[in-house]
């Protein structure tokens, strides 16, 4: 391979390290009924808010708390596929 192209793989390479450091360290919210759950992009959740008038019913509480991280969760995976895409997406003039 061409030193020229190594050089442009290099360089991909450390801004995709760049967004996914960035992407690590973003926090998504996650809400549902009552329930707001904070994720970072590493997936830790790292706050959970219910609301109190939740606390009486606790089926009703387990569905907002599973709805509240899988919302959280699939903002993770769309802001993933939308960040690495930039750099996927080009990679066939690379031959991938």
């Amino acid at each position: 391979m061409n030193p020229n192209m190594m050089n442009k793989l290099r360089k991909i390479q450390k801004q995709m390290e760049e967004a996914q450091e960035k992407l690590d360290s973003t926090e998504f919210t996650g809400k549902a009924s009552g329930v707001t759950v904070i994720v970072q992009g590493t997936r830790q959740v790292v706050d959970v808010k219910i609301d109190p008038e939740m606390l009486d019913e606790a089926e009703m509480l387990q569905d907002a708390i599973l709805l509240a991280v899988n919302d959280a969760l699939a903002q993770i995976d769309k802001q993933q596929q939308d960040t690495m895409g930039q750099f996927t997406g080009g990679m066939g003039g690379f031959g991938f």
